[in-house]
């Protein structure tokens, strides 16, 4: 739809639309400045195609319905949601992915957890 030049290792802003699964863009995890846009016919089809890659860092629900934002976020498969909002990591929260995005949390508790050994005792009564 926009953009799509580059020059070296530099992508211009891009905007793809009009993309099926046959398309290599349709599975595609893209670090830089590219959008792609889809249309869907519901909810249930939205998380559907969100969760239809091998991918799983992060992803992003935008809208004005609390009660939608949760069901939504819930039903996505990535290491990360973030509703309403772009850029909330921060160094106090986990950072991670499933799927082809890694496994395991780097920052925050979660992180500082895969570097310990951690026994467990029990005593009885």
């Amino acid at each position: 739809m926009a953009g799509g030049d580059h020059e070296g290792n530099f992508f211009s802003t891009t905007v793809l639309t009009g993309i099926t699964p046959d398309n290599d863009a349709y599975r595609e995890e893209f670090f830089g400045p590219v959008a792609s846009v889809y249309r869907v016919g519901s909810e249930d089809e939205a998380v559907e195609l969100a969760n239809d890659t091998p991918y799983g860092l992060g992803s992003y629900v935008m809208t004005n319905d609390a009660n939608q934002a949760l069901r939504v976020a819930d039903k996505i498969d990535a290491g990360m949601v973030f509703v309403n909002a772009v850029g909330l990591e921060g160094a106090e929260l986990p950072f991670g992915g499933v799927k082809r995005s890694g496994f395991g949390r780097e920052l925050g508790r979660f992180g500082a957890d895969e570097f310990v050994n951690k026994k467990m005792i029990r005593v009885g009564g």
